[in-house]
């Protein structure tokens, strides 16, 4: 268990102090070395958490640097965050944090959650998502470029791709993908971005 709480993390080891399984690490999630946790255990990580809704998002980037110390993740987030997590292309929903997250898990909306289920009830409503680790990073993704080109992309996301991405392709090279270069970020799929990487990166050198 992480908490970085100390008053919580003290009632902790005192309620599972006979727990010989049961491990705290009083730390920031935002550092925790997921890999040096993993290889303690011996195994891949399953990770389950009410994650702070207010970092929840830099803390799934953060876990997935180490992708390959991670089974699974069963989170609750914000319920608009977890509709882009796994929102589809052409949706209010779907942008940058839909599209990084494609190549590394497959997520799945698990159930959703009222403000009642909450004392005191916050004022924004939550869903459960459950994220499985691909096993590997798929190879229309493995570009170097792939974040910055879906970064550039969704930067402003009344852009065509012919203004989001000129610093890296010209309208000729996006339409050398059979991507129009006048449709806007939230109409590709992560494939199509991964195409537009590798393009990106093949110019580049």
């Amino acid at each position: 268990m992480i908490e970085i709480d100390r008053d919580l993390a003290a009632l902790l080891r005192n309620r599972y102090a006979g727990q010989p399984r049961f491990v705290l690490h009083e730390a920031n999630a935002l550092q925790v070395d997921w890999r040096a946790i993993a290889a303690a255990c011996g195994a891949r990580l399953r990770l389950i958490g009410n994650l702070p809704y207010n970092i929840s998002t830099p803390l799934l980037f953060q876990v997935l640097e180490a992708a390959d110390a991670i089974r699974d993740m069963h989170f609750m987030l914000q319920r608009e965050v977890v509709d882009r997590i796994v929102a589809a292309p052409g949706t209010a929903a779907y942008g940058r944090l839909t599209v990084m997250l494609a190549p590394r898990v497959t997520a799945t909306r698990v159930l959703d959650v009222g403000p009642g289920a909450f004392r005191p009830a916050p004022r924004v409503a939550s869903s459960v998502v459950r994220m499985v680790v691909l096993d590997a990073l798929p190879q229309w993704a493995a570009s170097p470029l792939y974040g910055a080109v879906v970064t550039a992309a969704f930067g402003q996301r009344r852009k065509t791709l012919r203004n989001a991405l000129s610093r890296y392709l010209s309208a000729q090279q996006i339409c050398a993908l059979g991507i129009d270069p006048g449709l806007r970020a939230e109409t590709l799929t992560p494939m199509q971005f991964g195409a537009l990487a590798q393009a990106a990166t093949a110019v580049l050198h």
